[in-house]
């Protein structure tokens, strides 16, 4: 296979333009003002400072202009300082910046809820909350599940992240650095193992495998937890720390439909899959089913602070007043870009982009892993896609080294990226679905530079 690009005249033309050594003078004055102030325990992974972005271009403090496939970590599905999201920002911050909701109510809030409720999966009558992140949104679908059920046992996934707070970082699975000397954890928690179709025994075929894990998923209610004892399962529709992991459709239905026969609350946690990344509005209508309640987070508000819980009316009324709450949850300021959100993604056509930027990145990532003796798997849905690097294709070893390698190459060359995997093995994209062909067609170039020049050709 004859790949496409002339990998030298990559830095001089386009969007990119890298005129220091990264970092640069003053991201490196920066870097020692963060290291006097700033705690050890948060991370930069990219060592620059942004002075101003737009779409899907960054420009650091030197003047150096990248193409972020970060995204925000997931939140700028609309791309960096949306123009539409600016404008109702700008115009809600000249009425009211703050007055917590549960106190004097506000319009951003109620009409935001409106749409979210309509734009939801399903067709079941829905009512929506506000809070600051995906984290709290998450925690608090937990509870409402707890409260309608009146169970206190919880479903995760193995390879799954849910958040930070001792609750989800129960359901998380990654060890270091998210758990390490937090403990001790939860109570009632349980973890189902997750099919992971690319690492599958070679005997069994992909249909045996997953027949497997079903009959495994029905023992799990034996031997760990039993459903009269289950509050709800808990899953995101595809992985995104554990490393972009695309669950099996017939393993899903049968959990959904399992847990439907027993009360189950079925939780689909949309915080990195929802707002159009999967080329669908809600990763989980990939699985044609309707979750009882669906957290959202990240690009829910243009890059502003923002979760949501939409769950069906009777389990969101049946809560007592006052039961949930929370002082900054649905700023005004977040609500009214959530609003203009929702506008952009109908008069853009993002999903349909999104479609577009999936078939294009996955079409390069199969090419590599063709060629290149160091991608194992290349993998994705929509906009959400990813290569996991080995260190032989044949034992499927992780090759953690080779993805910070590239991820520096990367970046020092102007494209930004992210990892992923618990093995840190996983090289992820989450490019803003505003990206321009040209941005992308750049972007992928670079790519595909540093992977063949680190790992060679077959």
């Amino acid at each position: 296979m004859v790949l496409h690009r002339v990998w030298e005249k990559v830095s001089v033309m386009g969007v990119i333009r890298i005129r220091t050594k990264i970092p640069g003078p003053k991201s490196t004055a920066l870097i020692r003002v963060r290291n006097e102030s700033v705690s050890h325990a948060t991370f930069g992974a990219i060592p620059i400072f942004v002075k101003r972005a737009q779409g899907a271009r960054v420009e650091d403090v030197d003047g150096n202009s990248f193409i972020d496939f970060t995204g925000g970590l997931g939140a700028n599905n609309v791309g960096h300082c949306n123009p539409r999201v600016v404008k109702a920002v700008k115009a809600q911050a000249d009425r009211v910046l703050h007055t917590d909701f549960s106190v004097t109510m506000y319009e951003s809030y109620v009409r935001l809820a409106r749409a979210l409720c309509k734009a939801a999966p399903g067709k079941s009558e829905k009512k929506a909350m506000f809070f600051n992140s995906g984290a709290e949104a998450v925690e608090n679908a937990l509870k409402v599940a707890r409260y309608n059920t009146g169970r206190p046992g919880i479903i995760c996934l193995e390879n799954a992240f849910h958040g930070r707070t001792n609750m989800l970082l129960t359901l998380t699975s990654k060890f270091y650095p998210y758990k390490k000397g937090f403990g001790p954890y939860a109570e009632e928690v349980y973890r189902l193992e997750f099919p992971d179709v690319y690492r599958r025994p070679e005997h069994l075929s992909e249909k045996e495998f997953v027949d497997y894990h079903i009959e495994q998923a029905k023992e799990f209610f034996v031997d760990n937890t039993s459903e009269s004892n289950t509050a709800c399962l808990v899953m995101e529709p595809v992985q995104g720390e554990g490393g972009f992991n695309i669950p099996p459709k017939k393993w899903v239905q049968f959990l959904y439909r399992h847990c439907r026969e027993n009360g189950v609350l079925f939780i689909s946690d949309e915080v990195q899959t929802g707002f159009g990344r999967t080329g669908k509005m809600w990763g989980i209508e990939h699985f044609e089913i309707e979750p009882d309640i669906v957290t959202m987070a990240k690009s829910i508000a243009g890059g502003l602070p923002l979760g949501a819980v939409v769950a069906r009316k009777h389990l969101m009324d049946h809560v007592h007043v006052s039961g949930l709450g929370t002082t900054f949850g649905g700023n005004p300021l977040a609500c009214a870009a959530g609003v203009a959100v929702l506008e952009e993604f109908r008069q853009k056509k993002l999903l349909r982009r999104a479609q577009e930027i999936g078939k294009i990145t996955l079409k390069r990532f199969k090419e590599w892993e063709e060629c290149s003796p160091i991608v194992g798997n290349a993998r994705g849905i929509g906009a959400m896609n990813a290569i996991e690097l080995v260190k032989d294709k044949e034992s499927k070893e992780p090759n953690k080294e080779a993805v910070g390698k590239i991820i520096k190459y990367c970046y020092e060359r102007g494209v930004l990226l992210l990892s992923a995997g618990m093995h840190g093995q996983v090289i992820r994209t989450l490019m803003p679905l505003v990206i321009t062909r040209e941005e992308l067609a750049e972007g992928l170039d670079v790519l595909e530079e540093a992977v063949f020049r680190m790992g060679g050709k077959k």
